[in-house]
């Protein structure tokens, strides 16, 4: 396949020299004579082991050349990887002059081209850039429709610098947001040869999970400092604790909590969120990120509420509310703390919960149940029928089997407000509202 870079800065000095090797033509476009006199000369413009080498053989094999000349660039390829920076503006947003003015070089080279173009973005840019500037601009200036006489692809790279070379032959995965199934072919037939699982998603997903990703390579970084910090003043080493920590890939380096939602409960989470940010408060020790994690889970309980507001319905039945479903276990259930905020603002409610309407009668959670929350245990319905028949909005506050077949129930005046994703794939529409989708 016949490849152009646009952007010969690390991640796309990077990119050519690897396509090539790969047995792709590749030629390399940027604004400065200076890089395309480096790659041309078979050197190398960034400064890591290994890439000197590998770009001095592709341009020895004539598989990789550099050029000022984007319109040369595009009409000798048929893909177009943009690799140009998008750093920040003062006050934190993405500059975006340069992705702006290579879509309008790019857009300017395709508009006299009679063959099909890819032009692929592999530069970091918030979700809705591409929609909103990129295409617009290669539209404008090519006079021509993106998805009818040009496609418009996004893949995020996940390089690091030092060991990019590896991280491009040996990925977590290749990702790829694509509009259209052909677009995404094509990219898929450049990466044939990296074993690696290949993803193909909106392009919105993919914008984000780049964004996911490196926000979360971040909270990890700075959750093992307050670790680390707690562990100095107590003594403690925090390898010895973070290698333990490690080992666990059930719980703590899984998808098992990383699965967007409601807020988190129960005796043992928000406790030991408590205890801990409360030694280090004895010890000194500032743990902002650790504070957010319970303030965030408040607002998560604050956004549910703020959804069946929305609705503008006063009658509200509530389908499972203790903390987990198969279980009785009030204590700290996040829909528990829904439920009282609805009472407070006067909402007319009915609940159901299988578990809970037994542990009122016999289970060990009765006394709490008696002692704690007595104005939800008398709110409580026998049946989900009756639940259903008082409700004008339907809260699913946990995923228990016999809440997913109520739907064909359902009339077109009731509201779902979903805290579970207990219908699958479904996401928001007028008569169902998914939290987070």
């Amino acid at each position: 396949m016949k490849i152009s870079v646009f952007g010969l800065g690390y991640v796309g000095a990077v990119s050519a020299a690897c396509f090539a090797r790969e047995g792709h033509e590749v030629i390399g476009v940027d604004v400065s004579q200076t890089k395309v006199d480096i790659i041309n000369a078979g050197n190398s413009p960034i400064v890591e082991e290994g890439i000197g080498e590998l770009i001095g053989a592709m341009v020895a094999e004539k598989r990789l050349r550099a050029t000022t000349d984007v319109a040369d660039a595009i009409e000798n390829s048929d893909v177009s990887l943009v690799c140009v920076g998008t750093p920040s503006n003062d006050n934190g947003s993405l500059k975006l002059e340069y992705v702006k003015r290579v879509s309008q070089q790019i857009g300017e080279a395709i508009s006299g081209k009679s063959r099909r173009h890819v032009v692929v973005m592999r530069s970091t840019m918030l979700p809705g850039t591409i929609d909103d500037l990129v295409k617009p601009t290669l539209e404008v200036y090519s006079d021509k429709k993106a998805g009818k006489d040009f496609d418009v692809c996004i893949n995020p790279e996940f390089l690091r610098e030092g060991t990019s070379i590896k991280d491009f032959y040996a990925p977590p995965f290749t990702l790829v947001g694509a509009d259209s199934e052909e677009a995404g072919e094509i990219l898929k037939r450049l990466y044939a040869k990296i074993d690696a699982p290949f993803f193909v998603t909106s392009v919105k997903a993919a914008e984000m999970v780049k964004y996911s990703c490196n926000c979360f390579h971040g909270l990890k970084v700075s959750f093992a400092n307050e670790i680390g910090n707690i562990c100095k003043e107590l003594g403690i080493d925090s390898h010895e604790v973070m290698e333990v920590f490690c080992q666990d890939t059930k719980l703590n380096l899984s998808p098992y909590y990383l699965k967007s939602g409601f807020a988190f409960g129960g005796s043992c989470l928000p406790k030991d969120l408590r205890a801990l940010q409360y030694k280090a408060k004895e010890l000194d020790v500032k743990v902002p990120v650790l504070e957010a994690a319970l303030a965030s889970n408040l607002l998560q309980i604050e956004r549910a509420v703020q959804m069946i507001v929305k609705t503008g319905k006063r009658r509200i039945g509530v389908l499972g509310f203790a903390f987990k479903a198969g279980t009785d276990d009030l204590r700290e259930s996040p829909v528990v703390s829904v439920i009282e905020r609805l009472i407070g603002k006067g909402y007319n409610l009915k609940l159901y919960d299988k578990e809970v309407s037994v542990a009122k009668l016999v289970g060990a959670n009765k006394e709490y149940i008696e002692r704690e929350i007595p104005h939800i245990s008398n709110l409580m319905a026998e049946s989900i029928k009756e639940v259903l028949e008082h409700s004008e909005v339907i809260l699913i506050g946990n995923p228990a089997r016999e809440f997913k077949e109520i739907e064909p129930q359902l009339t077109k005046e009731q509201t779902i407000v979903d805290l579970v994703r207990i219908f699958g794939k479904r996401t928001s529409d007028q008569n169902y509202q998914g939290i987070c989708w």
